[in-house]
Order: structure tokens, then C-alpha cells, then sequence
């Protein structure tokens, strides 16, 4: 199994734009941790604002799941939204294993 490269990620992430803004999460410096191991890779990230509109927390975790999920050698990855009045609803919601 290949490793998953963090400078892929990376930029996959800075493809990942706050609907709001109109800016890549990572010029905004929303991504707070960045964890790859082997083909797992976590990511921790935060908004903008506490309460930013729900729809918008989940768009942007769900796209931030997909970018990392498209990544060479990702088999699994776990996004974590810190900080947000609905974190463990978002969390929760984009962690969700897919039905078998």
C-alpha cells in the first residue's frame, strides 16, 4: 500500500473554497491540523466564525472529505470541525460511513 503524500493533500485543500468568501480554506488558514499515516489522514479545521451558517460548515467539511478522499494512496480519512456551535452534528453527519 502507498502512502498518501501531505503536499498532495495539500493542495487538493487549497482547491477547497469557502462559499462564503470566495477564498481556498488554506489562504484563509482554516486547516488547524493535517495528519497523514500511511492511507489514513485526519484533518482538524475550523471557520471562520462560531456560527457560520450550518449549510456552509457542511459544504465545506464535506468538500474537504472529498479532496482528501481523491488523494493517491487515501484509503480512509476522518475530518474534524473544531469551534463551531454544530461541530459534532457536522462531524458526525461527514464521518458517516456509507451504507453497505
Amino acid at each position: 500500500m502507498s502512502q498518501a503524500a501531505p503536499s498532495d493533500i495539500t493542495e487538493r485543500l487549497s482547491k477547497v473554497i469557502d462559499p462564503e468568501l470566495g477564498r481556498s480554506i488554506t489562504d484563509l488558514k482554516l486547516v488547524d491540523k493535517l495528519q497523514v499515516d500511511g492511507g489514513r489522514v485526519d484533518v482538524e479545521f475550523h471557520l471562520t466564525a462560531p456560527f457560520c451558517p450550518p449549510v456552509f460548515a457542511l459544504k465545506i467539511a464535506s468538500d474537504i472529505k472529498a479532496a482528501v478522499m481523491a488523494s493517491p494512496g487515501v484509503t480512509e480519512a476522518s475530518v474534524v470541525l473544531r469551534g463551531h456551535y454544530l461541530a459534532e452534528a457536522v462531524n458526525k453527519q461527514v464521518n458517516k460511513k456509507p451504507a453497505p
